[in-house]
Parts: structure tokens; sequence; C-alpha cells
């Protein structure tokens, strides 16, 4: 087991109000990633909340061939591990294959399994096996309870280090709802339960694009009201 894993995970348990996974949802560019590292940076430890910078380097389930993936798994490595010197920051960052397990490992604090891949045993032993904290975002198609078995093929490949994610269930074929009840019942997990406040508000292939096909949307409006409602949830 990562002894620093141990640790941070340790330390985000323990956090209050909570702790906070934040950046942008995929790597722009260098500059751009170093820029909001810093800014979230002075937010947070103004009002002491633990922070881990969190980015993509490729969104390989977009809905659109046509929507930015990011840099690749080479050069989004190297850019988040420069934000971790520069910072002096935990990051996290998902993968989409099993491959990828051991270099992001080498990097990333935080493995990040896409919701979409929440019940792929193969990814999810993978991720599990480089000894560091796996967030399992819940599938939008998923009941909670499923949630407990995922996080059971993490322990089974001998990691401790677990946390689940919500992140809004399917409600009808463009939209998602956050049913606060989840919170609690995703709590038979027995591991820290994230909220992924903004993607709890996509609105999936609600957006038709010029020249044909769709893309996903959001009710960036809205980020507030479901942030402010996930916290009362977790009082």
């Amino acid at each position: 087991m990562d002894a620093s894993s141990v640790a941070l995970y340790g330390q985000l348990k323990a956090a209050q109000p909570f702790f906070l996974l934040a950046g942008p949802n995929v790597i722009e560019s260098e500059e751009h990633v170093m820029k909001m590292a810093k800014h979230i940076k002075a937010i947070t430890t103004k009002l002491g909340v633990p922070l881990v910078f969190k980015s993509s380097f490729d969104k390989a389930n977009r809905t659109s061939s046509k929507s930015f993936r990011g840099p690749g798994l080479e050069e989004g490595l190297k850019i988040l591990e420069k934000v971790k010197t520069a910072y002096d920051l935990p990051v996290v960052t998902d993968v989409h294959e099993s491959w990828q397990c051991e270099a992001v490992g080498r990097v990333a604090d935080i493995i990040q399994i896409p919701a979409f891949l929440c019940r792929q045993t193969d990814l999810l032993v993978a991720a599990a096996k480089t000894g560091k904290i796996i967030n399992i975002k819940k599938g939008q198609f998923c009941a909670p309870s499923v949630m407990a078995n995922s996080a059971e093929k993490i322990r089974l490949a001998g990691n401790q280090n677990v946390m689940v994610c919500e992140r809004g269930t399917m409600f009808g074929y463009n939209d998602l709802i956050v049913d606060p009840r989840n919170f609690e019942w995703l709590r038979e997990a027995n591991c820290p339960v994230v909220a992924d406040v903004t993607h709890a508000l996509q609105q999936p292939a609600g957006k038709k694009l010029d020249g044909g096909g769709v893309a996903s949307g959001g009710l960036r409006e809205l980020i507030p009201c479901i942030a402010r409602d996930f916290c009362r949830s977790w009082c």
C-alpha cells in the first residue's frame, strides 16, 4: 500500500467541513491549468478547505467526436506533475483503460473511475493495484447500492483507500436529477462519499450541433443551488 496515499486518505476522511476536488474538467493548456491551480489554492487556503486539484488528460467518452478531448496521457501527466511541484498539491485525474493505470499512478494521488465505467472489473482492479486512492463515480444508470459492489472490488484487489461519488441519475434521455436519498444510501459502501456538483447538472446529448449530431451541455446557473443542497445533505 502506498504510504502517501494512506496518509492523504486519512486527512480527507477527517476534513471538516469537507474537502474539495476542483479544477478544469479537462487540461486545456499548461498555462490555463497552472493559472487555475494557483487561483483555486489561494481560495481554499484562505477558507481552510483541503484541496485536491482535478483535471483530465483525456475525455475519452465525449458525446461528440468534434469536442476537445485533452492533450493525451503523456503530455497531460507532465502538466499535472508541474502542478504538484509548483503548488504542493495532490492531484486527481481519471483513467478509461486498464493499461493507463500504472503511468497515472506514478503521478496522481487519486485515480478517478468515470461513471460509465464504474462496474468495469478489470479497470477497477488495475487502478486499485497502483495503491493510490480510487474515486469511483456512480453511473448515471446505476442504483446507489451498486457502488458498494464497486468499492468492494477495490478492496478485494488489496486497496482499502476508496471513495464513491454521486454525479446525478438519468431522468429521461437528456437530463439528470440529484436524488438526495443517494447520499445516505451511498454510505453503505462504507467509505467517503464525494459529490460531483457540476456533472450532476449535465444534460447529456441535449445540444444539437450545426451540421448534425449532438453534444452534452449543462445547467451551470444551478451550480450554487446544488452545491448548497449537497452540503445540507451532509449535515
